[in-house]
């Protein structure tokens, strides 16, 4: 079986199936390959509308057993519902969780045991093809199976692995948050724009270009961030004067406290799901 013949099913039709299944679609994939599962009857038909072709049902225990790979993409606290109704009728097919926090153990708890599940964390900019989805698998994950997960995920962005489950909650400290940290600068540049004259459009055109071209300039080439930072530094120019200031602000130690605070925070929202 070719990946493009693969038979995916999403339980869950929000943004993130919606990423994916656009993806997935835009690769080549057949639509009448994929299949998703939404409670919603508005959002059926707007999934109807989006995606001419696929198979739509109102219930994952429609796509359950049907599938070779059965993708969840619900909210956390309502997951355990939802695998919990699925247990019965899920196959072998091998499953994958976008839900923040959900464990391994938890996941194949629910599921009923024995299950071959993947558990992911994709970030926003998925929604426009350039995500970044971390995974981790259980010992039930065959290779196969993990570039059939590549396959999927890589429609949304790149994709990276970790084998130990307990990183999950630094990735989503640095990648699944990241993206807000980006915003903020963004933000705080804008304001500042303003505040020097610049008029509001201008204002954020500069935050915005300025974050999109810095951020095409460090994956398009295999240079270090250090090596990039200091080609746009002059000694005793505007940008070291700049920096001079960021350091003696602590930026490093912020950022530092910002990154432990949002994955301690990972730590007790999988804690509270329990």
């Amino acid at each position: 079986m070719t990946d493009t013949s693969l038979r995916i099913g999403f339980v869950g039709g929000g943004n993130m199936a919606s990423a994916i299944v656009g993806g997935l679609l835009g690769s080549g994939h057949a639509a009448d390959r994929l299949l998703v599962a939404e409670s919603v009857d508005s959002r059926r038909t707007e999934l109807a509308v989006l995606f001419p072709g696929i198979h739509i049902a109102a219930s994952g225990a429609e796509l359950a057993g049907n599938t070779d790979v059965l993708l969840l993409a619900v909210k956390p606290q309502q997951l355990q519902l939802v695998t919990s109704s699925l247990a019965a009728s899920v196959g072998d097919e091998l499953i994958i969780s976008v839900a923040a926090g959900m464990t391994l153990e938890r996941l194949d708890a629910w599921l009923g045991g024995k299950r071959a599940i993947i558990r992911a964390m994709p970030n926003q900019p998925a929604l426009f093809g350039a995500g970044m989805t971390v995974m981790v698998g259980n010992a039930r994950v065959t290779s196969g199976q993990r570039k059939q997960a590549d396959y999927i995920t890589g429609a949304i962005g790149a994709t990276g692995w970790v084998d130990d489950e307990s990183l999950m909650d630094a990735v989503t400290a640095i990648s699944g948050s990241g993206p807000a940290y980006f915003y903020l600068l963004a933000e705080a540049l804008e304001a500042n724009a303003a505040r020097l004259g610049l008029a509001p459009d201008l204002a954020r055109l500069l935050a915005r270009q300025t974050l999109h071209g810095a951020g095409l300039c460090a994956l398009e080439t295999d240079e270090e961030l250090t090596g990039l930072r200091d080609r746009v530094t002059s000694p005793g120019g505007t940008t070291a004067a700049a920096l001079e200031a960021l350091e003696a602000a602590g930026i490093r130690d912020i950022v530092a406290a910002a990154v432990e605070r949002a994955r301690l925070r990972s730590i007790e929202l999988g804690r509270e799901e329990s």
